[in-house]
């Protein structure tokens, strides 16, 4: 069963998951129960439990980029959903279309890369 109609991640994207999942183990099976759960509540279900929040000061109208805040890591026990990691993606509301722009640890960085975001999509 498919949730959205495609799930792309995008290049930077994908290398700050492979150093992350250096350092968390479980991130690949994590990011497949976010997309099951989080993504399916807030984006199909339309319900909120503050999870996701969209990040609307950028100027960008399409896609909407959010930030998630509730992501649970397997490897960081005891945290559940306040595990520290976020995740930024861009949502395609009218192509139901998943981009994966960013993913960073609390630890480690303390906001999302704006450049980046507005690199890919202030343009379009």
């Amino acid at each position: 069963m498919t949730i959205f109609n495609d799930i792309r991640k995008l290049d930077e994207f994908k290398k700050d998951f492979k150093k992350l999942s250096k350092k968390f183990r479980t991130l690949d099976e994590d990011l497949n129960a976010f997309i099951a759960n989080q993504l399916k509540l807030t984006h199909k279900k339309n319900i909120d439990n503050r999870g996701v929040i969209r990040i609307s000061d950028l100027g960008i109208e399409c896609p909407l980029i959010y930030k998630a805040k509730k992501f649970a890591c397997k490897t960081l026990k005891g945290k559940g959903a306040a595990s520290g990691i976020r995740i930024i993606y861009a949502y395609y509301e009218q192509e139901d279309i998943i981009e994966f722009i960013e993913i960073y640890y609390k630890g480690d960085k303390e906001n999302e890369d704006r450049n980046r975001i507005l690199g890919y999509y202030k343009k379009k």
